[in-house]
This record gives structure tokens, C-alpha cells and sequence, in this order.
């Protein structure tokens, strides 16, 4: 089985696999997503239990996400990428500008106070925010994987930081 992305280079796969190498040796597609699985409630524990009102949700924050949760398994964790990718019909933000335009999602959101103050406005446009930024870092796709996973947790946390529980995704 080959990669789900089409990727200019794909050296971070076990050849002719979707199993990435990994520092376990795990070679098994069925064991490697059960491990991330594992990995990433691990971190929903984590996180949730360090968030507090001086928690940031920057770039930074968004890069730890990613290395603290998957760091063990992959040395590329938390690290962008620099080659082209896509996914069936789905075009990601092209690799060479991963990083400026990672800088200015993350910018924009810096002046919406990282969605900080939402629990005094209504809870449509709070949803409508986390849906525009959802999107632009989905589109971006600065990773070489486990995106979806980790945008998913860097929104639950900015939602229970705001008074909601976790998206039902």
C-alpha cells in the first residue's frame, strides 16, 4: 500500500507503506494508528490538565502540540515541511511557503487574542472563528503528518479554555 498523500518526497514512509518510520520499528499500519491513537488521548490528558489563563495558543503552542505528542515515535515531529503535498483532490499550502503563511494565520490570530476573550461573545461567532481558523490550518497542512489530529486538539483546548467541551467532530 502506498501513501495516502502524493508528496514531491515521501522519505518519511516505510517503502510501498502508509506506516511512516518510526523510532519503535512498528511496520504494521493497523499497530502505528492504534499507537497515535493512544499517543494523542495521552495529550488530550496533558494539555487540558496545563491549561490556564497564561496558556498561549501560538504557533509554538501548535508546533509543542505536535512534537509533545508524537515526539517519542517520530523524529519529524514538530517540524514543518518543505515539499509540495496533496491528498486525493485536496491541494495543501505548497511547501516552500509553510512558513510564512503559518506566520500569518497565527498573526491573525494573534489580533483575535487566540480566541481568548470569546466567553463574552456569542457562541455562533466563536464557532464561526474556530471554523475560519480550522480551515486555514487544515489548508495549510504544516506537517508532514498527523495534521488533522493536531488541529483538532489545538481547537478542543482553545474551547474548553473558552467554557465549552471538546468538538464533536
Amino acid at each position: 500500500m502506498a501513501s495516502k498523500y502524493k508528496n514531491q518526497v515521501s522519505s518519511i514512509y516505510i517503502k510501498d507503506s502508509d506506516v511512516p518510520i518510526n523510532k519503535a520499528g512498528i511496520k504494521s499500519s493497523e499497530q502505528i494508528h492504534e499507537l497515535e491513537k493512544e499517543l494523542l488521548f495521552e495529550a488530550y490528558e496533558i494539555f487540558y490538565d496545563e491549561l490556564n489563563e497564561d496558556t498561549v495558543f501560538d504557533e509554538n503552542y501548535f508546533i509543542q502540540l505536535h512534537k509533545r505528542t508524537f515526539g517519542n515515535l517520530y523524529e519529524w515531529a514538530g517540524k514543518y515541511r518543505d515539499f509540495n503535498m496533496s491528498k486525493d483532490e485536496s491541494k495543501f499550502c505548497q511547501g516552500m511557503y509553510v512558513n510564512s503563511s503559518s506566520k500569518k494565520i497565527f498573526d491573525e490570530l494573534k489580533k483575535d487574542n487566540y480566541l481568548k476573550d470569546y466567553e463574552h461573545k456569542s457562541k455562533e461567532d466563536f464557532a464561526q472563528k474556530l471554523a475560519y481558523y480550522k480551515s486555514e490550518l487544515i489548508a495549510l497542512h504544516p506537517f508532514y503528518e498527523l495534521n488533522g489530529r493536531i488541529t483538532r486538539l489545538f481547537f478542543d483546548m482553545i474551547a474548553v479554555y473558552n467554557g465549552y467541551k471538546y468538538i464533536d467532530y
